[in-house]
């Protein structure tokens, strides 16, 4: 009787490794982004961390289908995130204006829904650098800092998932995925 209680609640075991492969790749990327940007860069890496996770994957198809992703839909937040920071001025409603025009160009003209979120976030990231800074010049020196971090967790992400592909290779049956 217990045992059927226990049973219910225990999350069902897949019997491949594709979590161990992907916890492994998020704990390698997360030190090294860790102690690149706190180090090295001295720099707040969180956002390079959330980069890193959301561009890393066991398998390197699928790492290199989100990096692709992710890089242009940073590209765009970043580029719209800029315009807004520099032709916006000091007004409140630069970041849901700038926000609603960065998912406009993301869904209408990239038309990538892989990661399409990222370019808002972004937007956001750089615009939110723009309103706590004094000047312009540093507003867009600290956004152009933030999605620096960011591209560089998502190389992160993309290099120890191909490089753990390299060293610990997943059976193809492993490698497909249940919904």
């Amino acid at each position: 009787m217990a045992d059927a209680r226990v049973s219910k609640w225990l999350p069902k075991f897949r019997h491949d490794i594709v979590g161990i492969r992907f916890a492994l790749n998020v704990f390698i990327a997360t030190g090294i982004v860790w102690y690149v940007l706190e180090h090295i860069a001295d720099t707040n890496p969180i956002w390079a961390i959330a980069s890193m996770i959301a561009a890393s994957e066991p398998q390197v198809t699928e790492a290199v289908r989100m990096f692709r992703s992710r890089i242009i839909n940073v590209l765009v937040g970043c580029a719209v995130g800029l315009i807004f920071v520099v032709i916006g001025g000091p007004s409140e409603w630069k970041l849901p204006l700038g926000l609603a025009v960065t998912v406009l160009i993301s869904s209408y003209v990239i038309h990538i829904q892989t990661m399409w979120r990222q370019a808002p976030i972004t937007a956001a990231i750089v615009i939110a650098a723009g309103l706590s800074s004094h000047s312009e010049l540093s507003s867009v020196e600290h956004g152009l800092h933030k999605v620096a971090e960011v591209l560089f967790g998502c190389f992160v992400g993309l290099m120890v998932s191909w490089l753990m592909s390299k060293v610990w290779p997943l059976a193809k049956k492993a490698a497909v995925s249940e919904p």
